[in-house]
């Protein structure tokens, strides 16, 4: 009850106006980005330096810069207000047909390439005038799911990485393995002692950002030797091409993989845990009808996507 009062006298204006200070670390350039004049948002500063007891914007010879504070509230006061324009939007009905909601989603480029790319799809013969914003996500931001999905419509990510959070499964995939063409040391068939004995290309490495199968690896007795860490499943074969590396890729972009000049694809020599795909979102998202119908999208998509009836797209060659 004792934070009303303080809500109460504060105006949310000071919100978009800390956001384009917070942005542009100028007091003129934050004023012209919200068409407005220069005394009017010196003013706003002066009373954010008030409610916050620190001056947001500390000058450094000619510039200014963020204060530690002012370094801590640029990612609060984001999602702060993607939160808010979110209550103001929200509508008593909604016809997706009439929408111009845009839906932000993080996930992989596997992700995209498969699952994302058929909602695109089928949510432009159903609302026209929605968008849907695919946005790549990193080891920081699967870790901070909880506070990053209040702000976001949801996350692509197989099971093993996110917990307590609502969710529905979208799909199944195997996986298999890259090689070059022209490693000799790989025949028509892999053994674990080549898998063991081969350089690898390894997408994402830490303690909480793997893949299942190369922590299946490790399980098995094999510590491999990771000459490449890269954070993208469509650029995986491009460094292997002309290697002796090797690489693991979900089956459903196999055939993506094996359109890189120079790389093939072989099934694994173990029996690779199978990935099940899910979409996740924040509990506040449960009973928001938009969101219910985007996430009868996701089902939509990952019928075609299951079913075999849609394929990821490759590129011509240039």
């Amino acid at each position: 009850m004792s934070d009303q009062p303080l809500l109460s006298r504060l105006d949310l204006n000071l919100l978009v106006a800390l956001d384009a200070l917070l942005t542009e670390r100028s007091v003129t350039r934050a004023a012209e980005r919200l068409h407005l004049s220069q005394p009017a948002l010196s003013a706003s500063l002066a009373r954010l330096r008030t409610h916050f007891n620190d001056p947001i914007l500390a000058r450094r010879g000619n510039t200014y810069e963020l204060t530690p504070l002012a370094l801590r509230l640029t990612e609060h006061t984001t999602t702060a207000l993607e939160a808010a324009r979110r209550v103001f939007e929200s509508q008593a009905t909604w016809s997706p047909r009439e929408s111009t909601r845009e839906f932000s989603i993080y996930g992989s480029d596997y992700g995209f390439a498969t699952i994302g790319s058929e909602v695109s799809r089928l949510a432009a013969e159903a609302a026209p005038g929605v968008r849907f914003r695919f946005m790549l996500h990193n080891p920081s931001i699967v870790d901070d799911a909880l506070n990053r999905l209040r702000s976001a419509d949801g996350m692509v990510i197989p099971h093993g990485y996110l917990a307590d959070l609502p969710y529905a499964d979208l799909w199944r995939d195997g996986w298999v393995v890259v090689a070059s063409q022209s490693n000799e040391r790989v025949g028509d068939e892999l053994t674990m002692d080549v898998l063991g004995a081969l350089p690898w290309v390894f997408t994402y490495q830490s303690r909480t950002a793997f893949t299942s199968a190369a922590r299946q690896l490790q399980q098995l007795g094999i510590e491999p030797h990771v000459e490449a860490v890269v954070e993208s499943f469509l650029a995986l074969p491009h460094f292997i091409a002309g290697t002796n590396r090797l690489g693991l890729i979900q089956a459903g972009l196999a055939h993506v993989a094996e359109s890189v000049a120079g790389v093939r694809i072989l099934e694994a020599p173990f029996d690779a845990t199978p990935v099940v795909n899910a979409l996740w979102w924040h509990p506040v998202h449960g009973r928001d009808p938009e969101h219910a119908w985007m996430r009868g999208i996701f089902a939509q998509a990952a019928a075609s996507v299951s079913s075999g009836r849609t394929t990821v797209p490759v590129a011509e060659p240039v």
